[in-house]
């Protein structure tokens, strides 16, 4: 069985004992076969394997096998929840947190129906209401020691996809194609800032990038989507960080013209301070630059207008035929000191 959590990586997963970690981990195992992700980080995955023993009053591995569900007439409300961990895992949680019980540590459990709310139809921030484990996943915890488990929940959860399954087919359907100047195509993860992202890339760079190829272009759930390391480090471009790269770089091979783009949602415009930044880092680069700050629309522009730097560009993608020059004695190119 693999090891979920590291005690070397978690603070509070540390000081619990060598009993409750197994527990713990073994209780992720469980609900890794139930369907349930388990991606999130060490002390999500702990809260949520604590909160789902609570519901079925689960204190050590023997307790597999008197598991409490609906049935057994025993629910905890989310205040219980937080007691019956406090008591047996050593926890500290506040008893003011008891809503991020029912919104975090319960939710994927809940969604995927292991874990049922007592009375269904109260409302969603019903106080009284309890959680209890599901009867049908509770026989199935029982005989957890039993030879071929793995074998018997796929047989039992036959009829049911998989939590894990559903969340990664809606995440691909989410997906945002963007096609490439040079031809090849991108998936971004859903989300405004990607769409703008993919408005520069498909209508900002056909119009005013003098056949610029993408050298690097971020995404809001994988940072380094698209890099061209080597062509930028060819360039002399400043060394590769994440925190300080602008979110769409290209280059205009015909006009050795470098473009630092920023999308701007919510944050994040070239102003003086990061056009002073850009400019120190870049100061070594054999491409000349042109610095553009890009906005999905004209409202969220004028939200941002005045922290835009001079010797910069503005385009707006619900008007991709026009820009913004913050100067007035070019149209679009770099500007020299």
């Amino acid at each position: 069985m693999k090891q979920y959590i590291n005690p070397e990586k978690s603070k509070t997963f540390k000081e619990k004992t060598k009993a409750t970690q197994e527990l713990i981990n073994t209780t992720l195992y469980i609900l890794e076969n139930f369907g349930i992700p388990v991606d999130g980080t060490p002390r999500r995955l702990e809260r949520m394997a604590i909160s789902f023993l609570a519901c079925g009053d689960i204190k050590s591995l023997k307790d597999f096998k008197n598991v409490k569900d609906l049935n057994s007439n025993y629910s905890l409300k989310t205040r219980d929840v937080i007691d019956y961990v406090n008591n047996h895992f050593s926890e500290n949680i506040s008893s003011g947190s008891y809503d991020d019980i029912r919104r975090k540590d319960l939710k994927l459990l809940t969604v995927a129906e292991i874990v049922l709310r007592s009375s269904p139809n109260s409302a969603t921030n019903d106080s009284t209401r309890g959680y209890c484990i599901n009867p049908m996943y509770a026989e199935l915890i029982k005989n957890f020691d039993s030879k071929n488990w793995t074998k018997l929940v796929e047989s039992k959860l036959k009829s049911v996809e998989p939590l894990s399954q559903k969340l990664k087919r809606q995440r691909e359907l989410q997906k945002v194609s963007v096609a490439l100047p040079s031809g090849g195509k991108l998936e971004f993860s859903a989300g405004e800032h990607n769409d703008l992202q993919k408005s520069i890339i498909e209508d900002f760079l056909p119009r005013y990038g003098f056949g610029a190829e993408v050298l690097y272009v971020g995404d809001t759930a994988d940072k380094y989507l698209h890099l061209e390391k080597e062509r930028l480090e060819a360039l002399n471009f400043f060394e590769i960080s994440h925190e300080e790269l602008p979110d769409v770089i290209a280059y205009s091979k015909t006009k050795n013209w470098l473009y630092l783009i920023e999308a701007v949602h919510s944050s994040g415009p070239i102003s003086e301070i990061r056009l002073l930044q850009l400019q120190k880092l870049t100061e070594k680069c054999k491409a000349e630059i042109v610095y553009v700050t890009a906005f999905l629309t004209r409202p969220k522009f004028r939200q941002f207008m005045v922290d835009i730097a001079w010797e910069t560009e503005v385009w707006i993608a619900d008007n991709p035929d026009h820009l913004v020059h913050f100067n007035g004695d070019k149209f679009l190119g770099p500007y020299k000191g």
